[in-house]
């Protein structure tokens, strides 16, 4: 996704990927919000962009922080659309 070695990943050795600390501060900050736990589970989750994991993987970094944006607004929705299924939920 960064097109770098994982070591050059984990050492933060990547030049010229301004990516990188980005996306580790959108990741910080939703891991705060939601847990560790639930960020594992939602990155490959299906949700109304798409799943997370294939934005990343496709480098639509704007629509992976767009998800993001959507995870703190609305938290992590699990749903299985299909007949006589309960519509979402709505704010009030």
């Amino acid at each position: 996704m960064l097109d770098a070695d994982a070591l050059a990943v984990v050492s933060g050795d990547i030049d010229g990927a301004p990516e990188l600390p980005i996306l580790l501060d959108l990741l910080a900050e939703a891991e705060e919000n939601a847990g560790a736990a639930t960020l594992r589970r939602w990155v490959r989750a299906a949700g109304p962009a798409g799943t997370p994991i294939d934005l990343l993987l496709s480098r639509d970094f704007g629509a992976f922080e767009d998800a993001l944006a959507t995870l703190a607004e609305r938290g992590f929705v699990i749903s299985r659309p299909g007949p006589g299924a309960s519509p979402p939920a709505t704010s009030p």
